[in-house]
């Protein structure tokens, strides 16, 4: 057989041949007087079952191994396939479980979709849906159009809830989701988000900076602050220098970002309200 008749009978391309001749699963044939390959039935055998082991989901480097065991096709005592064939069931049954969990969370946000809840932020976890989700109820009965403070507040709260480990985030949204579900808490978080709406244009030593800051640091009750472990030092001032590493150059930057995103005098509050929380953690 020629090399496009082999490949048409196992079903792959004669690019694929090749390509399994370069890595050596499969053995070069013997050559014609003109130089093209001869393929026997046995090459054919071979060939064949390699694409049935990457159909299974092996890895060529996994193919290789499991060749070598048994070599080309016969012999070997089938060792090595069946230790491949136990971690790749294995991580099948990862995959199938996370799969699961992944097709949970889409038919609970489309249950939300579906009664008009699901958040313009969204997805974000069902923590942090609930929590959004009373907000904006609170929000709704307020007078007026929405703060823009308060749509910011849940970009970072979302931003968030994507970059904090499990169990911070857990503890956090826990806090928050009693904040969320108490009306008055929530009236006053929107107060505190139209104070700093107001600042928007202010100057930095405006008197209302200093109203906001302290509004701010009272809006945050003190089961919030033992959730994120108190004030971080990249935001109070007290760390996060250029040249940080790790996780402490990572909150360096989020606190970098976070003020720069703000307008000078609403970062001049939220740096104000951060120092008060500091004095009260103490």
């Amino acid at each position: 057989m020629r090399i496009g008749e082999l490949a048409a009978l196992a079903g792959v391309t004669t690019r694929t041949v090749r390509h399994y001749h370069h890595l050596g699963l499969l053995p070069e044939p013997a050559r014609r007087a003109n130089g093209y390959r001869e393929y026997g039935l046995r090459d054919a055998v071979a060939l064949a079952r390699v694409r049935r082991l990457t159909e299974l989901g092996l890895s060529l480097d996994e193919v290789r191994d499991v060749l070598a065991d048994g070599g080309f096709p016969d012999g070997g005592t089938g060792r090595e396939l069946a230790e491949v064939l136990a971690g790749l069931d294995a991580d099948l049954a990862r995959q199938e479980a996370a799969l699961r969990e992944r097709r949970r969370r889409v038919r609970e946000l489309l249950r939300l979709a579906e009664r008009g809840e699901l958040p313009a932020e969204g997805p974000v976890s069902a923590e942090l849906t609930v929590l959004f989700g009373e907000l904006s109820r609170a929000g709704a009965e307020l007078p007026g159009p929405e703060p823009a403070m308060a749509a910011r507040d849940r970009e970072l709260l979302a931003l968030l809830d994507t970059a904090m480990p499990p169990a911070e985030r857990a503890r956090l949204f826990a806090a928050l989701g009693s904040l969320g579900g108490a009306p008055a808490a929530s009236a006053r978080a929107y107060e505190v988000y139209a104070l700093l709406d107001e600042l928007a244009d202010a100057e930095v030593d405006d008197p209302r900076v200093a109203d906001a800051a302290r509004a701010v640091a009272d809006s945050l009750p003190d089961e919030v602050l033992a959730a994120i472990g108190g004030i971080p030092p990249e935001f109070s001032g007290a760390s996060g220098a250029p040249g940080s590493s790790g996780g402490e150059g990572a909150a360096a930057g989020f606190a970098e970002a976070l003020f720069a995103d703000l307008a000078p005098a609403q970062a001049a509050a939220v740096r104000q309200a951060i120092r008060l929380l500091a004095e009260r953690a103490r």
